[in-house]
């Protein structure tokens, strides 16, 4: 069954009524985006950190130079079998 609709319509007065009725209940689902927390800086899981230093390169290429190490370690104790 369908609905006739005239040409001069896109939208039967069933779907604009829907389409409101959505609108609305989306409206009372999700608060005003500027009253939502970003969950960086408003987070209370950030009170108390610290920023990254400058020296967090450092602490990169000890994890990089230890990986290398251990990869190093595995590939020469297979050859010695």
């Amino acid at each position: 069954m369908g609905i006739i609709l005239k040409q001069t319509e896109n939208r039967s007065e069933l779907q604009k009524r829907i389409a409101l009725d959505l609108a609305e209940k989306a409206k009372k689902k999700n608060p005003d985006p500027a009253d939502r927390v970003d969950g960086v800086e408003d987070s209370a899981f950030v009170k108390g950190t610290k920023n990254t230093t400058s020296l967090a390169w450092v602490w990169v290429l000890i994890v990089i130079v230890s990986v290398g190490a251990l990869i190093g370690f595995v590939i020469a104790s297979g050859n010695q079998a």
